[in-house]
C-alpha cells in the first residue's frame, strides 16, 4: 500500500493515523504542497489526484482520494480492529463529527483557499490568519456541541475505541494550533485529543515524526 502524504496536510494525519490504528503497513511518498508552485498540482500527480490534494492511497490496483473516503474504505476493506461503530446511530454521529471537520472547518484553512484570498483578492497575512481562525473557532464549538449532545462520557467521541470522529478531532486541533486557536477552551474536544496522542497510531502519525517533516 502506498500513501502519498505530506507532513503538515490534516486530510493526510488523518489517513496516516487510520492506517495505523488498523495496523497497516504502507509506503509514504512524499508530496511537498509548497515546492515548485506545489508539487502536488504536476501533471502525474494531478492524474491520480484530479483536484490536486493529499492524501491518496494506493492499494493494489485501487486509487484512493479524500481523506473521509479513505478511512471508510479502509474499515470495510480491513474490518479489524474498527474505526466505525456498529450501531448506524452511533456511526450517523462519527460522520457529523468527521464532517464538520472535514468538509466545514478543513477547506477554510486549504493552502489553495489561502493562496487565493491572498493572490486574488489581494488581503494581508493578518486578514487570512483572523478569517481562518474564525472558522476554526466556529467549527469546533459546533464539534464540542454534537459531542455534548452525543454525551460521550468515555474518553472517546463514541464508545470505547478511536473512531474516524477523534482522527478528525486530533488532526484539526493539531491544525488550530498553528493559528494560534486556543483548543484547550473546547472541553470535550481538547479531552479526546489529550487521550488519543497518547495512543502509538497517533503519535506515529503526528507531523513532526514523518520523514519530511520542517520543523
Amino acid at each position: 500500500m502506498i500513501l502519498y502524504t505530506y507532513f503538515r496536510s490534516s486530510a493526510a494525519f488523518r489517513a496516516r493515523i487510520a492506517l495505523n490504528l488498523k495496523g497497516i503497513a504502507y509506503e509514504s511518498r512524499y508530496v511537498h504542497l509548497l515546492r515548485q508552485g506545489g508539487e502536488q498540482l504536476q501533471p502525474d500527480y494531478k492524474r491520480m489526484n484530479p483536484l490536486g490534494r493529499v492524501p491518496t492511497l494506493i492499494d493494489g490496483e485501487r486509487v484512493l482520494t479524500q481523506s473521509v473516503a479513505i478511512m471508510e474504505y479502509l474499515d470495510e476493506a480491513y474490518a479489524a480492529p474498527p474505526i466505525m461503530p456498529k450501531s448506524a446511530a452511533d456511526r450517523a454521529v462519527v460522520r457529523a463529527i468527521a464532517q464538520t471537520i472535514a468538509a466545514d472547518i478543513q477547506p477554510m484553512q486549504n493552502l489553495s483557499v489561502t493562496r487565493y484570498l491572498a493572490r486574488e483578492m489581494q488581503q494581508p497575512q493578518d486578514a487570512i490568519n483572523a478569517w481562518t481562525r474564525h472558522w476554526m473557532n466556529n467549527g469546533l464549538q459546533a464539534v464540542e456541541e454534537l459531542l455534548a449532545a452525543a454525551d460521550c462520557r468515555g474518553s472517546y467521541s463514541c464508545g470505547d475505541f478511536p473512531t474516524i470522529a477523534d482522527i478528525c478531532i486530533v488532526a484539526q486541533c493539531v491544525a488550530s494550533r498553528r493559528f494560534e486557536v486556543a483548543v484547550e477552551k473546547f472541553e470535550r474536544v481538547a479531552r479526546i485529543e489529550a487521550h488519543c496522542r497518547q495512543l502509538p497510531a497517533f503519535r506515529a502519525a503526528a507531523p513532526e515524526n514523518q520523514a519530511d517533516f520542517e520543523g
